[in-house]
């Protein structure tokens, strides 16, 4: 026996003597006598605060989905003929139509050869040609500045002054974003600091988004839920706010207050008078505002009307649009647009400190810049063909029948669920969803419970197997305790989502009765 023999005999003896006082099991050893060397990256060894981390928008439910298209493809016989995911705000998904001169131009920006085609509208060839000219190498394949496209940044800027009627606005103060959720987490990474009863708390909207509580649980901050009113139409109620912060300051640091407006997912649209109490609010307790501003075109119902927070916050005067720290955000994923792939976003900060921004710059120049076919797509969104261009028409056309055919879908979610006993669905004012209450029977409750599943999830899983509908349980947003819901979009085209809706209102009914 060689020493190079030996000592590979040695080595094996002593992990199995070692494997044995440790009353662990002996390690395998490959056949050439080699213990296959541990992994470095395990379950006990990751990041613990991955492992908190929950999305229920693409959870089990939505596994299953996947599964059980794939098993209807290979021929498997279910008691439906296709899956329909409403679990999701992905328009284009659900069949909406993209808008037509927004293709074109990223088409023409994607391949400038086409330029030369007589065929693209001379206003959607001139929009690609400016920003072309903004593009390292006048090609969207380049990287941009970090911040994002100046030219862009600027057309952002003009955009909300005009939104906001005339409140001015810097492109310096405006980040480029991959979508609004890179911009949320950005800025939650900012302000998260300190250890126990230090640590920064963020107060967030219950029911929630659950980009909020998974870049929480990921940056290991603490969640401090406040409570929307679902007897008013879930609205906010600033006595609310104050229990929740009073609360919170025994455990933690309440440092900001995330507002979603249009909400998601409960659809409601804040008045005016709601939001000056949130600045009036947030300028007492010195608390840092972010408003989720997404659904902003995404306004249905009679007697409501978007009111960004800027917008508010300067006509409130300078004691608090000189003082109340404000980042907005927005998107090119919902609204009309439904470009959730091209992954475009801003976010608009007011009143940061200067030494905080020059941070905020920084640590977005560690991802390079936001994905340019995103901001070229953004900058078509906050400058679209204007009266007199050729495209105008058309463009006012699309967007007019995409809000309008939203606005028809919202109505009639409403109506067909409350005419099911035991489901009570407030008016979709706005967004994208409804997230209807349900009454689910005491035995039901138990069985979910005897399998250890929330009592909506057990509901949803069922139809989902039972109708092929895929919906996403209340429990994945927050609820108050003792109550149950899910959330549906509201995407499909008319004649499917009639169809989902009839099927929901069968299924509860079967439902009810089974475990009645």
């Amino acid at each position: 026996m060689n020493h190079g023999t030996a000592l590979l005999w040695k080595r094996r003896a002593l992990s199995s003597l070692s494997a044995t006082l440790r009353g662990l099991p002996k390690p395998k050893m490959s056949e050439n006598g080699v213990v296959p060397r541990a992994k470095v990256l395990t379950i006990d060894t990751m990041n613990p605060t991955v492992k908190n981390v929950e999305y229920a928008v693409r959870g089990p439910i939505v596994a299953r989905a996947v599964e059980l298209e794939k098993e209807l493809s290979e021929g498997m016989k279910k008691p439906f003929a296709e899956v329909i995911k409403a679990n999701i705000g992905d328009a284009h998904a659900m069949g909406q139509q993209p808008i037509t001169f927004f293709r074109q131009v990223l088409a023409l920006c994607s391949y400038p050869e086409l330029l030369n085609d007589s065929t693209f509208p001379e206003d959607a060839k001139s929009r690609a040609h400016r920003i072309l000219q903004s593009c390292g190498g006048n090609s969207m394949g380049s990287y941009s500045a970090s911040q994002g496209i100046d030219s862009v940044r600027q057309d952002v800027a003009h955009y909300i002054e005009r939104r906001d009627g005339g409140v001015p606005c810097d492109p310096d103060n405006i980040y480029l974003t991959t979508g609004a959720s890179d911009g949320i987490m950005t800025m939650l990474k900012l302000l998260v600091c300190g250890e126990g009863v230090t640590r920064t708390g963020i107060m967030i909207s219950i029911p929630q988004y659950p980009l909020y509580s998974a870049a929480l649980a990921e940056l290991g901050a603490v969640q401090i839920n406040y409570y929307l009113n679902e007897e008013k139409c879930w609205s906010l109620d600033i006595s609310e706010l104050q229990r929740a912060l009073d609360e919170a300051r025994n455990y933690c640091n309440p440092r900001a207050l995330c507002i979603i407006n249009p909400g998601n997912p409960t659809g409601q649209v804040q008045s005016r008078e709601c939001i000056e109490d949130v600045i009036r609010f947030a300028a007492k307790e010195g608390l840092f505002l972010m408003a989720d501003e997404v659904y902003q075109d995404n306004v249905y119902a009679d007697g409501c009307q978007f009111h960004s927070f800027k917008k508010v916050l300067f006509e409130m005067g300078p004691e608090y649009s000189d003082t109340v720290e404000l980042a907005s955000f927005h998107s090119t994923s919902k609204c009309y647009m439904g470009e959730c792939g091209f992954r475009g976003g801003y976010m608009e900060i007011i009143n940061m400190d200067d030494d905080v921004k020059a941070q905020l710059t920084k640590l977005v120049s560690v991802r390079l810049c936001p994905p340019v076919p995103g901001q070229a797509l953004m900058d078509l969104v906050v400058n679209p063909p204007q009266p007199g261009e050729p495209s105008y028409d058309n463009f006012i056309k699309e967007r007019t029948a995409t809000l309008s055919a939203l606005a028809e879908k919202a109505k009639l979610t409403e109506q067909v669920l409350n005419t099911v006993q035991g489901i009570s669905c407030n008016p979709v004012q706005g967004a994208m969803y409804s997230f209807p209450r349900l009454i689910i029977p005491e035995k039901a409750v138990k069985e979910a419970k005897d399998k250890g599943q929330q009592p909506d999830m057990f509901y949803c899983m069922k139809m989902l197997e039972e109708t092929g509908i895929c919906l996403v349980p209340g429990s994945g947003f927050g609820q108050k305790d003792g109550t149950y819901h899910f959330r549906m979009t509201i995407l499909p085209p008319r004649d499917k989502l009639q169809i989902l809706l009839n099927k929901v209102k069968e299924f509860h009914q079967k439902f009810t009765e089974q475990y009645s």
